[in-house]
């Protein structure tokens, strides 16, 4: 029967004890018409709306511009789009190029299929042009964005639990997850209970993004050094997830490819971050390259009687986030 019945647990019971199991979606597809609904299609647009808010948020408490931060995003997202798919290609080629695979379906990005590491390093190349056309630091905006960045992808992962795709390892823990009998990899009896990955890396990327939040407004961190966090909380968890993972990828050395790709990446993170730290102490005074540029008020707030245009000054102060007030004369926490 379907995997899928409306639960979110199922008891099974095996010898004598109660295990329990999530169950796979049946479909990830449902139909309007002719019109094909994707569940992938929907967590990476839902991930990539609520990142966008959230950096909103982020951006504004900083002193930036709404405006400036949709425009980079206008630029950063479908950069992000096709680099995601263009590493994911690279690094499992053989369902595209191998023996029986289907070229074409290389552009299929709707079935599936984006590697953070090529999304990060195009969608950062998308968000410098936009950040050079509006006049704001990268380094800012990326910090703005980091969070953000880590909630988008866990959302996401939601998308290969609908695809029944990406999961780890079989496994008797009671939070196992089921798969379809058309979806079983070779060599598995139906039944089999796997470890699900993408549940492992919704949690860890959820809490990460929550503990970046809290650093930074516990230590004021600026000039890229929330970014750079990111980059060493996400590759930590990525590292011994993917270890756990058992379909198809690239291996070098003996370990597959995102594993290397996960401590390379870890690595440079980490010296990012101590050299930032070393080279600039708090945050910037300023997201603009322009220092003395000053963001226009919404209408009629804060307007003078004689008429005067009122403005929100760029230098993000503890007015615009309560959480970053710092009491006169007294020493910010540092990390």
């Amino acid at each position: 029967g379907p995997l899928w019945c409306g639960r979110v647990m199922t008891g099974v019971l095996a010898q004598g004890v109660v295990l329990a199991s999530i169950p796979s979606p049946s479909t990830g597809v449902w139909h309007l018409g002719p019109l094909p609904l994707r569940a992938y299609a929907f967590a990476i647009l839902a991930g990539i709306f609520v990142a966008a808010w959230m950096t909103g948020k982020r951006w504004e408490a900083r002193g930036g511009s709404i405006d400036d931060m949709y425009t980079i995003v206008y630029w950063a997202v479908p950069f992000g789009i096709i680099g995601g798919r263009i590493y994911h290609v690279i690094s499992s080629p053989d369902a595209y190029f191998g023996e029986g695979g289907d070229p074409l379906k290389a552009f299929a990005i709707w079935e599936g299929g984006l590697g953070i590491w090529g999304a990060i390093a195009f969608g950062a190349v998308g968000a410098y042009i936009g950040c050079r056309r509006t006049g704001v630091r990268f380094s800012s905006f990326a910090d703005a964005v980091a969070p953000g960045l880590l909630v988008a992808q866990a959302i996401g992962r939601l998308g290969n639990w609908f695809n029944q795709e990406l999961f780890g390892g079989p496994t008797t823990l009671p939070w196992g997850l089921e798969i379809s009998p058309d979806r079983l990899p070779a060599g598995y009896e139906v039944g089999t209970l796997f470890h699900p990955t993408f549940l492992y890396e919704l949690l860890w990327n959820l809490a990460a993004a929550a503990l970046l939040v809290f650093l930074d407004r516990r230590f004021r961190l600026g000039h890229g050094r929330v970014f750079w966090l990111y980059v060493v909380f996400y590759t930590v968890g990525r590292l011994w997830i993917e270890l756990l993972r058992i379909d198809p990828a690239e291996q070098v050395f003996g370990l597959r490819l995102n594993v290397w790709t996960s401590i390379l990446v870890g690595l440079a993170g980490v010296a990012a971050f101590v050299v930032q730290g070393r080279r600039h102490a708090g945050r910037e005074d300023s997201v603009f390259v322009d220092g003395d540029r000053q963001v226009p008020a919404p209408v009629g707030a804060g307007a003078s009687a004689a008429g005067d245009e009122a403005v929100v000054t760029d230098h993000p102060t503890g007015h615009d986030d309560p959480t970053d007030t710092v009491e006169e004369g007294q020493d910010q926490p540092k990390l």
